[in-house]
């Protein structure tokens, strides 16, 4: 099937995107990677007349360490973040996310911006940040405005982005010494969305006490959501197998699964607490080697 007819705008600059979203005030539609919002016009579950394709503003495709944080451009692709060797090295659990992305060819095209912008309570990176208590830069033609994470994500598809706005950078904190984290997500075939996934970051002290956890989860929830009665549970302890299965059971406990083409509720209730044990698991395992 082929999308409705729309107008289409390709901005070298993000001040050219901005003169466009204010000419067309509340009708243009931002792109990104376009592979969430082309499959979406494909099908005609959505209608756009103005379309603004902001992939060739390359002033926001970066990844850079500063100050000790990491910085991502919104528009950093998908296979960028997973060939980026600081990822791999420092932020596993960015690189787990990404390489779990879709397919090949999605990754090539998809950025991280659109990722998260999007809003889709089954993508992965939503999730990795709520883990990585990320922050996020948001351009307008007014200025630039940070938002955490935590507040980003309103609902189905919602966002704290308003019209007119767009995702500039992602800021991820530094990692402490004894830090890594994990994301996991099991799915029905290669490349489909998750019937459960989640993310773990753990920070250990020096006596191998737990200092810091943070987990978020996706396709549990009618948005991407953290587990904080876990995440208050787990600081203070060491992991062992009692801590983690009440841990797990907490995770599950926060959780919101609806019953769909991936599974039920009890089915995905299961998953969850399965991939939520192996990723506290991997996650101490890989700040133990740190």
């Amino acid at each position: 099937m082929n999308p409705s007819s729309f107008e289409y705008f390709a901005p070298k600059r993000i001040e050219e995107a901005f003169d466009i979203l204010a000419k067309y005030d509340g009708e243009a539609k931002i792109l990104a990677g376009g592979q969430s919002l082309i499959p979406l016009l494909k099908l005609r579950l959505t209608s756009i007349p103005y379309v603004v394709d902001i992939s060739r503003i390359e002033e926001l495709s970066y990844i850079r360490e500063s100050h000790n944080e990491l910085h991502i451009g919104a528009l950093t692709t998908i296979d960028d973040i997973e060939n980026s060797a600081s990822i791999r090295g420092k932020y596993p659990i960015i690189f787990d996310a990404a390489s779990n992305i879709a397919d090949p060819l999605v990754r090539n095209r998809g950025t991280v911006g659109g990722n998260i912008s999007h809003g889709d309570p089954s993508n992965d990176m939503p999730a990795v940040m709520l883990a990585l208590g990320a922050k996020f830069t948001i351009a307008s033609a007014r200025g630039d405005r940070v938002a955490d994470a935590d507040g980003f994500f309103i609902d189905t598809f919602t966002t704290a982005l308003k019209y007119g706005e767009i995702l500039r950078e992602i800021t991820i904190p530094g990692r402490g010494t004894h830090e890594a984290g994990c994301y996991m997500k099991n799915k029905k075939t290669a490349g489909d969305f998750s019937v459960a996934g989640i993310a773990v970051q753990i920070r250990f002290n020096n006596s191998g006490t737990i200092e810091k956890a943070g987990i978020g989860m996706t396709s549990v929830n009618p948005k991407p959501i953290r587990a904080i009665k876990a995440e208050n549970y787990l600081k203070g302890k060491k992991v062992g197998d009692s801590v983690v299965r009440e841990a797990s059971r907490l995770v599950v406990s926060e959780s919101n699964p609806s019953t769909d083409f991936y599974g039920t509720v009890e089915f995905k209730k299961q998953v969850l607490a399965k991939i939520a044990e192996d990723a506290i698991y991997m996650a101490t395992d890989r700040a133990e080697e740190n």
